[in-house]
Order: structure tokens, then sequence, then C-alpha cells
């Protein structure tokens, strides 16, 4: 198929195409004329760009899913080196959870304190009158 056939049906754009061809992920063959041709299994690798994508992985993260793919695998999760990006990206991802909560925490307490100061504010105005 060629570039506009494989964007629309992998929901992207040529020029995304382009970009992905550029940092190596996506790989047409090329007809006497020079256009890109892609086979089936390049709707496939660029579903697996795009989910990964969605997911937060970055273009270099994503290059052991799509060499997994090449090899004849079913998904590109399966690979050992798939598989070690997928563990350190869950890393990260609980270090920012970490992260996120003890923020939350802080705020709640802030947000606690905050309410208690108004309230006896409040509270001594109300004696005075």
């Amino acid at each position: 198929m060629l570039i506009g056939e494989l964007a629309e049906r992998a929901g992207t754009s040529a020029r995304t195409l382009r970009y992905y061809e550029e940092h190596g992920l996506v790989e047409p063959s090329r007809d006497a004329n020079g256009y890109r041709r892609y086979d089936e299994g390049e709707l496939r690798v660029v579903h697996e760009i795009r989910a990964l994508l969605a997911a937060g992985f970055g273009l270099d993260d994503i290059r052991p899913f799509v060499a997994c793919l090449r090899a004849g695998n079913a998904a590109g999760h399966v690979c050992p080196d798939s598989v070690a990006v997928l563990r350190r990206k869950l890393a990260e991802v609980e270090g920012c959870l970490d992260q996120l909560s003890a923020v939350r925490d802080r705020l709640r307490v802030q947000l606690a304190q905050a309410i208690e100061e108004r309230e006896t504010r409040c509270l001594k105005i109300r004696k005075i009158r």
C-alpha cells in the first residue's frame, strides 16, 4: 500500500509516517519511481507505535517493541528487550505516583490547616461582636 493508504488505515498522517521512518521505526520499500510501499505488517507496527506513544513511551523506548514485531512475534511486548523497557517505564511511573502522593498529602495538610485557621479566626470575630 502507498503512504496515503497506510496513513488512512492507521489513523495518522503521511507526515507522521515519514517521521517514524526517519527514526527507523517504519520500513517502507521503494518503487522504481521512488514511491514508498508498505506491506500489511507495517500497519501493525504503526498501531504498536501509536499505542506506545499514547502510553507515554518515547521513540527510543519503542524500538525494542518494533524489533520484536519484526522478528515475527504476535506482540511487541513479549521479547526480553521490550520487557526491560516495560519494567523501567513501570518503575518511572511508580516513582511519579509516589511523588504525586506526597504532594497530595502535603496539600491536604495545608488545606486542613487553612480551614482550621479560618474557622478559628471567624470564631474570634464572632466573640468580639
